[in-house]
């Protein structure tokens, strides 16, 4: 369920429809199992660590480390380019990696380690989706 804007509208399903009502009220929400209290992916349904199916949606910081990433570039003839898309992988503070989008960034400010913050993009006739922002004035540890 890695949602990031792209050719067409995010759209929710029963499967994921807590997800986006956390997203559409700023809240980005994980699956925490009960027993341990691992955090999980959102599409999860077992835990990836003990394995059990009882999971719960639970908000997350909304926090993370850059881990990786590709500047994609427009292309060249265009009266007006957009900016360069910047895809990557985000470890969350409670563990789990994020597959997404970097928004109001420059791509070469970029590193690893860099900490990241979850913003919410709403693409016309789409849910909202998470994106991640370099968090302004802390260096990566």
């Amino acid at each position: 369920m890695t949602a990031v804007a792209g050719p067409g509208p995010v759209a929710r399903n029963e499967d994921s429809a807590a997800f986006f009502d956390g997203t559409a009220a700023g809240r980005f929400l994980l699956r925490r199992c009960r027993p341990a209290g691992h955090w999980n992916r959102p599409q999860a349904v077992r835990c990836a660590q003990c394995d059990s199916p009882d999971l719960r949606p639970e908000p997350a910081a909304g926090t993370g480390r850059l881990v990786s990433w590709v500047v994609v570039h427009p292309r060249p003839g265009a009266d007006d380019p957009p900016p360069p898309a910047v895809p990557a992988i985000v470890e969350l503070d409670e563990g789990p990696w994020w597959w997404t989008m970097m928004v109001g960034a420059d791509p070469a400010g970029l590193r690893a380690g860099l900490p990241v913050q979850v913003v919410f993009e709403r693409p016309e006739g789409s849910e909202a989706v998470p994106v991640w922002t370099p968090v302004r004035g802390q260096p990566p540890t």
